[in-house]
């Protein structure tokens, strides 16, 4: 393996977990200051945008496990901002959808939230947020494609 490339490669690793993790600070406390875990805000937020889904379809949405969205709507459903609907054509499956309160909540929370988002990305200019985004789609949609441990 040639040591220049490794190099090269640990070093964009770093870099691209440090702004993460720089980025994930502001957004996650933004979220906290709200009451949510993060996985709560996930699911609140996908439903405001997509309207009522399948649970299967928030889980690949939100990328966390089939267990981990039964947990987090159970919470949802408990505190009242999230409610199960049956499926017309598949008895086994459940949709999620925002109640009334949920709506309220993401609609009052979700412009500030926009904006802790907006701050922690604003040491790029449009169109170097732009770039980052299509290199960033590339090296994702590569790397998911790719066989793990080769």
């Amino acid at each position: 393996m040639d040591n220049d490339r490794s190099a090269e490669d640990l070093k964009l690793w770093v870099v691209l977990s440090r702004a993460y993790q720089a980025v994930a600070r502001h957004t996650e406390g933004d979220i906290s200051r709200r009451g949510l875990s993060p996985g709560e805000f996930a699911i609140l937020e996908v439903l405001y945008h997509k309207g009522p889904l399948l649970l299967g379809e928030v889980q690949r949405k939100i990328l966390v496990s089939s267990g981990g969205v039964t947990y987090l709507v159970d919470r949802l459903v408990a505190n009242g901002l999230v409610e199960r609907q049956e499926c017309p054509t598949d008895r086994r499956a459940r949709y999620a959808s925002l109640t009334a309160v949920g709506t309220e909540l993401m609609t009052s929370i979700f412009p500030g939230h926009a904006q802790a988002v907006r701050r922690a990305l604003s040491g790029l200019s449009a169109s170097e947020r732009a770039q980052a985004t299509v290199l960033l789609r590339k090296l994702g949609t590569v790397a998911a494609d790719l066989p793990i441990g080769e």
